[in-house]
């Protein structure tokens, strides 16, 4: 080969390797955005989502109705409020990207009002798929009252690995903002609340004003608005995860859901102290498909709550306590009809509350509480470990009814423990008009926490069975079926 073939030969073969290193490099792809200027005075009050304590409602804890139609979004007066849901833009698809609140300009001192950083970050975290909404470690976020609104694109991951907090108590709340609700994820799909950090509701100024149980004068209660918000609520969206993180002293409720479907609770912490009112740990209402698993609480009221319209509720390996117990209602409030069904509590420690596993309901609602399962349960030193109330009342004004929920299918399994003998451990107040039916008691041994022994179990109008002996003796149980159940249409449920 002459000289000129080769110098030709040479040159096609540095082309070919130009135009491959050209392609390589065309195949990397990097994200970025501004960094945003840092926004230190108030962002102003954030429009909310209709909470459930609006006026009008009879019901303060029951979500008013929102369309979901995203083709007519609520909240759409404020486009620079992260209330306002945002449409993903199919032309301008990011994923798999990170948005620190930092680059946004969050502060982060634990004074600097940085909801503004939390907004412009959502905004954007929104509309890139399988992104992650960053609240970084070592640092402490103020922000005020706001709607994380949807919908949003798929896999979005608020990640708490720092400490986030409310403002410390009903003189540092906004004006404008809800005294409902403080954090309020709203339709949402496919979204995870995670973190190794900290949600800090700051609610010991909450819990004493003098409207609530005992806080007035001498122990009184005295009357006048008495709104405080919940932590972290979650309306209207679906395939939901919490885990992780550590929520504690919240002004009402720590974790809400209402209207969802799909919820999985993983390895989560819950705290407040054992006196703070009104502070259930977990609470689900309208709300199907629910996993809570492997997790702590400690609180003032209900550990774990379950509301009206609940099914498929699965709950497994949770300490509980100090606190008033896993409770199913209350239901039928102002008549209204409840509708639970397939709930099941299983390998949970109950220690030092006021009660154990409890379903209460108010005279003259309707509907049913059907399929419930209570199995391998710990108690120690609990006040009414296994109760039944269908005499729910917050006064001494309440009138017995001639409607009320239906139980049926209600089983105790595999229940030990201690009991404090102050209550008797086992406490069945069915409806004089409506019998609880087809109760079944299996493996419960409870024993003095100290004292002496009560083995004067209650019952009232509740029919079931002994599948073998229980510590005390329950002899009370009716055998068979009553003769009826009152009118079948105030107790059917789709």
């Amino acid at each position: 080969m002459d000289s000129r073939k080769w110098i030709l030969f040479i040159g096609i073969i540095a082309i070919f390797l130009l135009q491959n290193s050209s392609d390589v490099e065309g195949r990397h792809h990097i994200h970025s955005h501004k960094k945003h200027k840092s926004n230190n005075g108030n962002a102003g009050s954030p429009v909310y989502a209709p909470s459930p304590g609006d006026p009008g409602s009879d019901n303060p804890d029951y979500p008013p109705p929102i369309s979901s139609d995203p083709s007519n979004p609520p909240y759409s007066d404020d486009p620079g409020n992260s209330s306002s849901p945002v449409s993903p833009d199919p032309g301008n698809s990011t994923t798999g990207c990170t948005f620190n609140v930092m680059d946004f300009g969050a502060v982060g001192d634990g004074s600097t009002d940085d909801t503004a950083a939390f907004r412009d970050a959502w905004k954007e975290a929104c509309q890139a798929e399988s992104s992650v909404l960053l609240v970084p470690e070592n640092y402490v976020f103020l922000i005020t009252s706001t709607i994380f609104s949807g919908p949003c694109k798929p896999g979005l991951v608020f990640q708490v690995d720092g400490v986030l907090m409310a403002p410390n108590g009903p003189d540092c709340w906004p004006k404008g903002d809800s005294p409902q609700q403080w954090l309020v994820f709203y339709r949402l799909n496919d979204m995870t609340l995670t973190g190794t950090g900290t949600i800090e509701g700051n609610g010991e100024k909450w819990w004493s004003l003098p409207c609530k149980p005992h806080m007035g004068p001498h122990g009184s209660t005295l009357p006048g608005p008495c709104d405080s918000p919940a932590l972290i609520r979650f309306f209207m969206s679906s395939n939901l995860m919490v885990t992780n993180l550590r929520i504690q002293n919240s002004p009402k409720f720590h974790v809400k859901f209402d209207g969802c479907e799909g919820v999985i609770i993983d390895t989560v912490s819950i705290s407040s102290p054992k006196l703070s009112p009104n502070t259930d740990g977990i609470h689900v209402e309208n709300t199907k498909s629910v996993g809570i698993y492997n997790s702590v609480i400690a609180n003032g009221d209900d550990c774990i709550s379950i509301g009206p319209g609940c099914s498929n509720v699965d709950i497994e390996s949770v300490t509980c306590g100090p606190s008033h117990g896993i409770s199913i209602g209350s239901l039928g409030v102002h008549n209204s009809r409840a509708c639970v069904s397939n709930i099941t509590v299983r390998n949970a420690i109950i220690k030092d509350s006021d009660n154990g596993v409890r379903i209460k309901t108010w005279q003259g609602g309707a509907g049913s509480v059907t399929g419930i399962y209570f199995e391998d349960i710990q108690m120690d030193n609990v006040r009414n470990c296994i109760i039944i109330d269908q005499y729910y009342c917050l006064s001494k004004a309440c009138r017995n009814q001639t409607s009320a929920v239906y139980l049926s299918d209600v089983s105790f399994r595999n229940i030990k423990g201690t009991y404090d003998v102050r209550s008797p451990p086992i406490h069945f107040a069915c409806s004089d008009t409506v019998a609880c039916t087809n109760i079944t008691m299996s493996e419960v041994e409870l024993l003095p926490f100290e004292g002496i022994l009560v083995d004067d179990p209650f019952c009232w109008n509740a029919y079931g069975i002994q599948e073998t002996l229980t510590i005390p003796p329950i002899d009370c149980l009716l055998d068979g079926m009553p003769e009826t159940v009152g009118e079948s249409n105030l107790y059917a449920c789709n």
